[in-house]
């Protein structure tokens, strides 16, 4: 039976080739293959190797460790920590502005997202552009709000709210989807059995949306730490983000080698922030299964 079992284990590959369904899906499938492997496998490869070799080819760990110490371990602590800031603040106006509009009536509602979506739309540089003459010592801010000028361009706080303001609408679409799917049912049922305000909203509503805060939160992590346009213009040499530095490295040092190492770590730092989200939607999936049942 074994001998028989072994004998029809390689028939079944050749089976399911002979199917026409199954070589017209590979046929389909073929442009997605290549596309992936020359576009994104083969780069991501080439970078890996890059970072791992001299200048004469030998392999070496250098430029790792050139990453990990001095000017450039600090550049990479303060991309996490402007990044942190970043997700947090998004979470932030993002939770209020999302239940807010969670709130309203479909129409308004749409209308409200629709213009939280639109500014999206509109180059990054542009909007750049426009926080920086906001933010000015003439801007429209500084000349609103008495005191000033204050310095709100070319340090961390300039950094952190435009940032902010690019990151918003990822967090406030991902935290609008969750919390519309709350079961309203459940605060009313709350309310009726004699539970404050503060109760529903700590004990009820907040464990619903936890899995959509945390998932917008490390979007926004995320998405901040490879994030280029804003930070090189808003901030100033003390808020050098790990972008800013792959691209001084490589148009102003030729320096390719330590680049591709710098690129690799952020490879890592974002897909270890992807696996954190995936982890994060299958525990609130399988809360709200549990919940439902």
């Amino acid at each position: 039976m074994v001998a028989t079992l072994t004998a029809g284990a390689p028939a079944r590959p050749r089976k399911l080739l002979a199917s026409r369904k199954t070589r017209v899906g590979i046929l389909y499938a073929l442009p997605v293959v290549v596309y992936l492997l020359v576009l994104f496998v083969y780069p991501i490869f080439s970078t890996l190797l890059l970072s791992l070799q001299n200048p004469d080819g030998s392999l070496t760990l250098h430029w790792y460790a050139d990453a990990l110490t001095g000017v450039n371990l600090s550049v990479l602590i303060t991309t996490l920590r402007i990044s942190a800031e970043t997700a947090v603040l998004s979470l932030v106006f993002g939770f209020v502005l999302a239940q807010a509009i969670s709130r309203l009536k479909p129409l308004w509602a749409g209308l409200a997202m629709l213009v939280v979506v639109v500014p999206h739309f509109v180059s990054a540089l542009v909007r750049t552009y426009g926080w920086i003459i906001m933010l000015g010592d003439k801007g429209l801010v500084n000349e609103s709000i008495p005191g000033g000028p204050f310095k709100l361009l070319y340090n961390e706080l300039g950094v952190v709210i435009g940032t902010t303001s690019m990151m918003l609408p990822y967090t406030v679409l991902l935290l609008y989807g969750v919390m519309r799917g709350v079961d309203r049912r459940l605060l009313a049922a709350a309310a009726s059995m004699g539970a404050g305000r503060v109760t529903i909203f700590s004990r009820i509503y907040l464990p619903l949306v936890a899995p959509g805060l945390a998932s917008a939160g490390l979007l926004s992590f995320i998405l901040s730490l490879g994030y280029y346009i804003t930070p090189a213009l808003m901030g100033g040499p003390n808020q050098t983000m790990i972008a800013t530095l792959i691209n001084q490295q490589v148009t102003k040092e030729n320096q390719w080698n330590g680049a591709a190492a710098q690129g690799v770590i952020l490879l890592v730092l974002t897909l270890a922030g992807l696996l954190l989200v995936k982890l994060v939607s299958s525990l609130g999936a399988s809360r709200k299964k549990r919940s439902g049942s």
